[in-house]
């Protein structure tokens, strides 16, 4: 279930009234009694969370093993995988299942906002003594900031969001769907909590997919200014203790990093990226997705890192690898240009 204090869950929906908003075909497995039609789901979830109160989805053919264990009441699915459901799962027929999976979102599950009539500060919210707000700071329902926390002017703080003492907010920073520790600085126009690039084919082209999990910053985090951490699309995008994130650096969802890493500017980390403790990461330095990165592991300025790293290596290069392999590539490369030139042709 999505975060309460982020998101608003609508009334539950038939699956016949959501076969009908997505176009999909409702088919019974034969494992389910009653009306299928009738049956409802008041919420979305991926395919190893979902439950019997779940529509869920699956868009690859690899996940065919995990449609067949999810304990959902219903999966979007294409016709291809129409024999891969479990005993208790109603299918949703459908050529755009993570777009009909977009839609399902959509009707279920709403963000909150902040009121366009209420005052800059929210009534409902919680603010400890020694807590300053700069002129033009907005502070959102049912936030809770601990004392000594300062939020500079122009600062937004969404909806539920908490942070907590000590922490430092910089002037123009928008921060939502968070929770946040204690002295964490978080500077100039940085963004925390925005929604992660999630988007799908669909019938009338590509859509976004609803981005329905959160942002964790740990205790004694620093977010440089006009960084961006995404929020996740289901799971967390969490930031661990004492961890210092430079300028202009893009951490997109599900990423986990651990304790005391550093990331210089320009860095981006590709979704559902995993890092361990104690890593370090030079300007520019590129991360495809799904990649985790060995607790200890150094990534030179400029790299672009196509695959795992282990602990405590040293990578470079484009695509990266071990850094005694990336010298020894550029002094080859180096060699045979000079060769070359010399009009001596050849490697």
């Amino acid at each position: 279930m999505p975060d309460p204090r982020f998101y608003e869950t609508a009334s539950p929906i038939t699956l016949g009234d959501l076969a009908a908003l997505t176009g999909a075909r409702l088919v019974d497995p034969d494992q389910v009694g009653g009306r299928l039609a009738d049956a409802l789901v008041s919420r979305v979830a991926n395919l190893a969370g979902a439950d019997e109160h779940s529509v869920t989805f699956c868009a690859d053919r690899l996940r065919a093993a995990a449609v067949a264990a999810t304990a959902a009441r219903a999966c979007f699915v294409t016709e291809a995988d129409i024999d891969a459901a479990s005993a208790s799962c109603a299918l949703l027929i459908t050529p755009w299942p993570q777009a009909a999976y977009a839609l399902a979102a959509e009707r279920l599950h709403r963000a909150r906002r902040h009121g366009a009539d209420a005052p800059n500060i929210h009534p409902s919210a919680q603010l400890e003594g020694g807590v300053t707000a700069s002129h033009g700071a907005v502070v959102g329902p049912d936030a809770r900031i601990g004392r000594g926390t300062h939020i500079g002017p122009g600062a937004v703080i969404g909806p539920g969001v908490t942070i907590g003492r000590d922490g430092y907010i910089g002037a123009n920073a928008s921060i939502g769907f968070a929770l946040i520790g204690d002295r964490v600085g978080i500077y100039a126009g940085a963004v925390i909590g925005e929604a992660g690039f999630g988007a799908a084919a669909g019938p009338r082209g590509v859509v976004d997919v609803p981005q329905l999990g959160r942002v964790i910053l740990q205790d004694g985090v620093t977010i440089g200014a006009n960084s961006c951490v995404d929020r996740g699309t289901w799971d967390d995008t969490v930031i661990g203790e004492n961890t210092k994130i430079d300028n202009l650096v893009q951490i997109a969802h599900n990423v986990v990093i651990g304790r005391n890493c550093l990331l210089a500017a320009h860095t981006g980390i590709s979704g559902s990226v995993t890092i361990g403790d104690g890593c370090l990461f030079g300007g520019r330095a590129g991360i495809a997705d799904h990649v985790a990165i060995g607790a200890g592991a150094r990534i030179a300025a400029g790299a672009g890192v196509m695959r795992d790293v282990p602990a405590g290596e040293s990578w470079g290069g484009v695509p990266a690898s071990p850094v005694r392999n990336w010298m020894r590539q550029v002094a080859w490369l180096a060699r045979a240009a000079e060769r070359r030139g010399r009009g001596e042709g050849g490697a």
